[in-house]
């Protein structure tokens, strides 16, 4: 069941708007201007960009990153505790014109696309803001991927929660509307897929290349390693803390790693686009 259901799981998606223009107009958009989705792409801290998640979708990512605070009952977005405001929750932001697009472009965010992710970073206490990040979640079943006793239903979106995880309360759960983003120290347990789908890891604090030559031997392989055992246990893989160089994203690419994470939406679509040209893209994304 891992392999079948979770070998294709998305990992699986202007100036600040007022959050009813914000929704309005990322439903609105037509899904013929939307550039093609590329499920190896994701937006790392999206908030901080001009236009939060509507930049990543403009440039056809498929994997989305917000940081969340609990404060005062609401999931408010932003890195720093001391930079969050009212108007900026997780459902003004992201939830609500996600599920707007969804709704516009025949179920999916991208018309005929890969479900996409949506990487909740929890700052804030697990156990407590899981509980009030479940409580949101129940009032998007519509569109978000499902967990239910021994299947795995594909939606729109899919919640992966990195960060400050909960997995003791959440492992339980049925229905499940989120999924965990697990870590290298997870793998030698094997869990199941339909509850951490992808290994997530600080580049800097496993290897030492940084793009400037080729990657060294010992790194290559140590990260063949990484992507075999990941791989073979049926999960997606991705690195934080790369730096942004092409370079970098190639090697990445090449070994077979699968969400490039960037801070450049720009640049990384412009370097897909270009791997595109060069041999057939893989259009593997969550639960497809």
């Amino acid at each position: 069941m891992r392999n079948a259901v979770f070998s294709n799981i998305p990992l699986i998606v202007a100036l600040w708007m007022s959050p009813g223009t914000l929704a309005q107009n990322a439903g609105s958009r037509p899904e013929t201007k939307l550039p093609p989705p590329l499920v190896r792409a994701h937006a790392h801290n999206d908030y901080e960009h001009a236009r939060p998640l509507l930049d990543a979708l403009d440039h056809g990512f498929c994997s989305i990153e917000a940081d969340i605070w609990l404060v005062e009952g609401k999931l408010l977005v932003a890195h720093d505790r001391n930079k969050v405001k009212a108007e900026r929750t997780l459902q003004t932001l992201y939830l609500e014109p996600l599920r707007e697009r969804a709704r516009v472009n025949g179920g999916r965010v991208y018309r005929a696309g890969p479900s996409v992710v949506l990487l909740v970073d929890v700052k804030s206490a697990a156990e407590e803001t899981y509980l009030a990040l479940r409580e949101v979640l129940g009032k998007y079943r519509d569109v978000l991927t499902v967990f239910r006793t021994n299947r795995v239903e594909t939606n729109a979106i899919t919640v992966i929660i990195s960060g400050n995880r909960a997995p003791k309360m959440m492992a339980p759960e049925s229905p499940r509307y989120a999924f965990i983003d697990g870590r290298l120290e997870d793998l030698p347990s094997d869990p199941s897929t339909a509850f951490i789908p992808l290994i997530s890891a600080d580049w800097r604090q496993v290897f030492k290349w940084l793009g400037n030559g080729p990657l060294p031997d010992d790194d290559r392989h140590g990260l063949q390693e990484i992507i075999a055992k990941t791989h073979g246990q049926g999960r997606k893989l991705r690195f934080w803390g790369t730096p942004d160089k092409p370079e970098v994203w190639q090697a990445l690419l090449d070994a077979g790693v699968d969400l490039l994470n960037t801070d450049d939406l720009g640049g990384m679509q412009r370097f897909l686009l270009g791997q595109s040209k060069k041999q057939p893209p893989r259009q593997e994304g969550f639960g497809e």
